[in-house]
C-alpha cells in the first residue's frame, strides 16, 4: 500500500506506521500510555533512523514500506523486554527490518491473512460528507486490509434510525460489487425492551439476512435498560434460536445514564449461558477489563462447572492473531472481557 500513499502526507517521515498510543473509542477514560511504551516509541523512531541509513532510504520511504512495520514491532519487543515484561512479543526475526522480501513475508500482504472486523458502523449522510457511505466503501473495502466486516447498528426507536436496515443493506450491495463477494454481513438491531422490535426479527431474518443479532441491555425507550436473563431478554434469545440466528452480540460496559447503569455490567451473561447446551455465541464489546462495568456476581465452582462455555473454553480454536502485542493490557485482564469472547448459550 506505500506506493497509494500521498506524498505530501508526512514528507519527512515523522509518524510511525504502528504507534503505541493512547486512544479511547468514546466509551472511557484512555488509559495513559506506560512508561515502557513511550520509550518503545522513542526507540522505533531510534530504529527508523538507523536502519533507513542502512538502506539507503528516506525515512519516510522506509517507514511506509514493510520493512519499516518490522522494524517498529522489534522495536516494541527490545522496549517491553528492557522493562522486564514477560509476556506477548512480536513473533518475526530481527533480519525483516532490513530485508523486504522477508519482511513482506512477516507484516505485508504475501502474509495474507484473513482480517474480519466484526463490528462496523457508518453514518447514513448525504454524498460529500466525510463519514458517507462511499467514503466507509473506500476506507474499509479498498484502502486497508479488511477482508469481511460486520456492519452494526446503534440503539435507536424505530422511527429514529441513524442507519436503517435497507440502507446498510444497501451498502451490502454495493460491497458485493467489489472484487470478491459476501464481504459484507449484517446485523439486525434488537431492543426486545421495545415495542415491535422482537416482532420485526422475522423480518430482519427473511427478508434482510441478517447473520447476527445486535443489542444493547443498557438502552430502553424510556431510558432503563434491561437483563438478558429478563423475561424479555430470554424471550429475545428464544426467538434467536427459533429463527436460526444463534449469533447475538450484546454490547456492554457504557451505562446509558445513571438508571442503565446496572443493566451495563456483565452479571446477566453468565447467568443465561447457563440456561441450555446449545450453542450460540454471544459477544460483548466491553470497556476494559478492569472497569467495574465489567465485575459479575459471585458464582460458585459447581455452578460454573454446569455452564457449557466453561468446559468447551480451553477447546475454543481461537485463531491466531496478526500480531502478539507485548503484554501492555491492563492489569488484571480477565473475566468479562476474555469469556464475552466466545459464550456458549
Amino acid at each position: 500500500m506505500a506506493d497509494r500513499i500521498d506524498p505530501r502526507i508526512d514528507p519527512e517521515g515523522k509518524r510511525l506506521p504502528i504507534k503505541l498510543d493512547s486512544t479511547s473509542n468514546g466509551e472511557f477514560v484512555p488509559v495513559p500510555l506506560s512508561p515502557a511504551n513511550r520509550a518503545a516509541n522513542r526507540l522505533a523512531h531510534e530504529f527508523a533512523s538507523a536502519f533507513s541509513k542502512k538502506l539507503s532510504f528516506g525515512r519516510r520511504k522506509f517507514l511506509t514500506s514493510a520493512c519499516g512495520a518490522a522494524s517498529t514491532l522489534l522495536a516494541f519487543n527490545a522496549a517491553n523486554a528492557a522493562a522486564g515484561r514477560s509476556g506477548g512479543f512480536f513473533d518475526l526475526p530481527k533480519d525483516a527490518a532490513l530485508d523486504d522480501q522477508l519482511a513482506r513475508v512477516q507484516v505485508g500482504p504475501a502474509k495474507d491473512e484473513f482480517i474480519f472486523d466484526v463490528q462496523g458502523h457508518f453514518i447514513d449522510t448525504p454524498k460529500g460528507n466525510a463519514k458517507s457511505a462511499e467514503v466507509f466503501v473506500k476506507d474499509v473495502f479498498m484502502d486497508s486490509d479488511t477482508d469481511v466486516m460486520v456492519l452494526s447498528f446503534v440503539p435507536s426507536r424505530r422511527d429514529a434510525e441513524p442507519v436503517t436496515i435497507q440502507a446498510a443493506d444497501a451498502m451490502r450491495r454495493v460491497v458485493e460489487k467489489l472484487e470478491g463477494t459476501h464481504r459484507l454481513l449484517l446485523h439486525g438491531r434488537v431492543n426486545p425492551n421495545q415495542p415491535g422490535d422482537l416482532e420485526g426479527m422475522d423480518e430482519l431474518k427473511e427478508k434482510w439476512g441478517v447473520s447476527a443479532w445486535k443489542t444493547y441491555t443498557q438502552w430502553g425507550p424510556n431510558g432503563r435498560g434491561f437483563f438478558l436473563s429478563d423475561d424479555v431478554g430470554i424471550r429475545f434469545i428464544e426467538r434467536a434460536r427459533k429463527l436460526g440466528v444463534k449469533n447475538i452480540a450484546v454490547h456492554k460496559g457504557l451505562p446509558f445514564g445513571q438508571q442503565s447503569y446496572e443493566h451495563s455490567q456483565c452479571s446477566d451473561i453468565g447467568v443465561v449461558a447457563s440456561r441450555s447446551a446449545s450453542p450460540t455465541s454471544t459477544s460483548s464489546s466491553t470497556t476494559p477489563a478492569s472497569s467495574p462495568a465489567c465485575a459479575s456476581r459471585p458464582t460458585s465452582p459447581a455452578a460454573t462447572a454446569s455452564i457449557p462455555w466453561f468446559r468447551l473454553y480451553k477447546r475454543i480454536p481461537f485463531p491466531r492473531a496478526r500480531t502478539s502485542t507485548p503484554s501492555s493490557a491492563a492489569p488484571g485482564a480477565s473475566s468479562c472481557a476474555i469469556l464475552s469472547k466466545q459464550l456458549m448459550l
